[in-house]
This record gives structure tokens, C-alpha cells and sequence, in this order.
């Protein structure tokens, strides 16, 4: 379990069920305002979020609305975010870390943006194994939403405010069809580098440079997903609990498998609140090829990281 902190989670005060499908038709409810705010907020602010990174308008407004909305919910006891340093403090219930607006640098080209949020029954930071739910929204021609609880993954299509199942039972197929890595490729591992190009003779690219839009790619058509460690970036580019735990703990639920060099990225212990970490996730067949060819322990492809076979 994460440090607790003054919003410290308290399960006799949370349904989790209940609480999961609260935070989801929220964030569906929200999603009409967001779109609107892409045409309207492109401009950048002239500030760095705790990452580093420059934050666009959209970004900021994402992050005030979500946590404004959020924030309402009597289950919800804090609220982190990529774009604030320190997490909200709200009453006793479950912690939501979210990525407002993954991808934001998509705007200006037009191209696919995300949201992205993790439901944790612990204090922030917390395990991946503290996830009871995850979301990601992608915003492409459709607007559409996986979400994953402990008893699987669901996708839907939101309309209005509205959401419409799409796909009841989410499910990787063994090997897939596509391929997506990022980060320079010289500053990729060697080992990384020989994967990839086992990988390229056999599946299609398909890279955006949004996390959610090219994991849905993945789980779409089955294959993989990788960000690995770079020279310049040793620790991995990608947040835990914002970004690699809910990816995840999605990706796990629909019977593929997460690593992030050592073991189950769920497994990875959580430090602090806006740690990176390599991610790869996918289907069964070139994720367990993933791991034997970094040097990881051969494990049996058709196990799912849900009994986490890492141990």
C-alpha cells in the first residue's frame, strides 16, 4: 500500500464498484467541455509542470475541471495530477491520479489526444496493485473510453455526456498486428534494439506520440507498446501513477501483460508522486519475446500479470 497522507483512503467510507462507475460518468460528463477547450486553448502558458515539461492552456483548463468535477464526489478523497506538484487533499475515500490531457503537443498537428486516470484504494503514491479501476478517453474521430476494473476491461463510445458500450469484454489476442516505441533510437539498448527489429519484420507501426491513442492501437489489434529507458533518460519517460500504472493495469485486465524492465510495472515500488518508469505492454506472445530478449526470466505467455508471475 502507498504512504498514506491527509486524504489517506478509508474503504468503509467508499462502494468501490459504486464509486468507479461515479468517476467514469463523471469524466464522460466532462468530456463535452474538454473537446470544446482544444479549439479554444492551444496556446501555450509560458509555465512547466512538475515534469518539466511546458504546459499548454488546454492542459491547465483539463486539470481544473477534472479535479473541480472529481472533486465533488463524496468517494473521492484526493485528487493528484501530472500537471500540479502536490496532490488535493479532499475528505476520506479513494485517490484518482489523472493525466488531463496525454499527448497535448497533438493539438497544434490535429492529431490523437487522451485522458488518463487511476483509481487507488491507498495514499498517493501508490502501487500499481492498489489500482481497483483505471480509464483512459481517447479523442480521435470518435470519442471512446476503455475502462478496466478487477473484473475486466469494457470500451465505450461517449456521445454528449453519454456513454454506450461498445466492446463488453476487451480481450488481447496472443500476438497482435502492430507495433509502437518511443523515444530516439539511438539512445535505445542495444538488446532493445535487436527486439525491435524482430518486431518490425513482422508487425506494422503504428506511432502517434500519445500514449493513449497508440495503446489503443494495441489493444485494438493486439501487439505492443514500449517506451524504454534512454541514455538521457535513465529512469524511463513515462509517470507512474498518472501514466504507466493505469496503461497497466488496462493492458493486464485484457489479458496482456506490463513490464518495465524488472517485473510487472504493477509491481514497481511506488517512491514518489511523479516517478518515471520505462513501460512496455501488449499481448502475451512479443511481450514474453520483450522480456527473454532484455534479459528478464522466461515466464509462460498465456499467464496474465494479474497473479503476477514476476515473483
Amino acid at each position: 500500500m502507498g504512504t498514506s497522507g491527509p486524504g489517506s483512503n478509508d474503504l468503509k467510507t467508499a462502494d468501490e464498484p459504486a464509486c468507479i462507475t461515479s468517476i467514469v460518468d463523471t469524466v464522460a460528463k466532462t468530456v463535452p467541455k474538454l473537446r470544446t477547450a482544444f479549439e479554444t486553448h492551444r496556446s501555450y502558458e509560458g509555465e512547466a509542470n512538475p515534469s518539466g515539461e511546458e504546459m499548454l492552456a488546454a492542459d491547465v483548463y483539463a486539470d481544473e475541471l477534472l479535479e473541480s468535477r472529481l472533486g465533488k464526489l463524496a468517494c473521492v478523497g484526493t485528487y493528484a495530477s501530472e500537471e500540479r506538484a502536490d496532490p488535493v487533499w479532499i475528505g476520506s475515500g479513494l485517490s484518482v491520479a489523472v493525466d488531463p490531457l496525454d499527448g497535448s503537443s497533438n493539438l497544434s498537428s490535429n492529431n490523437g489526444v487522451g485522458t488518463i486516470v487511476g483509481v487507488y484504494d491507498g495514499g498517493l503514491p501508490a502501487s500499481g496493485r492498489d489500482l481497483i479501476g483505471a480509464m483512459y478517453v481517447l479523442y480521435g474521430p470518435t470519442t471512446t473510453a476503455m475502462v478496466a476494473t478487477r473484473d475486466g476491461v469494457t470500451e465505450y463510445l461517449l456521445t454528449q455526456g453519454e456513454r454506450e458500450v461498445l466492446t463488453p469484454s476487451v480481450s488481447l489476442p496472443e500476438t497482435g498486428t502492430v507495433y509502437g516505441f518511443g523515444g530516439p533510437v539511438p539512445e535505445w539498448s542495444g538488446a532493445f534494439r535487436r527486439y525491435s527489429m524482430s518486431v518490425q519484420r513482422r508487425l506494422k507501426r503504428r506511432y502517434g506520440g500519445a500514449l493513449v491513442a497508440d495503446v489503443n492501437q494495441v489493444l485494438s489489434h493486439g501487439g505492443v507498446f514500449a517506451y524504454p529507458r534512454l541514455e538521457t533518460r535513465p529512469s524511463g519517460k513515462l509517470r507512474l501513477q498518472f501514466e504507466a500504472n493505469p496503461i497497466a493495469f488496462i493492458v493486464e485486465q485484457a489479458g496482456g501483460l506490463s513490464y518495465q524492465g524488472e517485473r510487472s510495472v504493477l509491481d514497481t515500488e511506488p517512491e514518489r508522486l511523479h516517478q518515471r518508469t520505462p513501460l512496455f505492454v501488449g499481448s502475451p506472445e512479443p511481450l514474453a519475446e520483450l522480456i527473454e530478449t532484455l534479459g528478464g526470466a522466461t515466464t509462460d505467455p498465456t499467464v496474465t500479470t494479474r497473479e503476477s508471475p514476476w515473483d
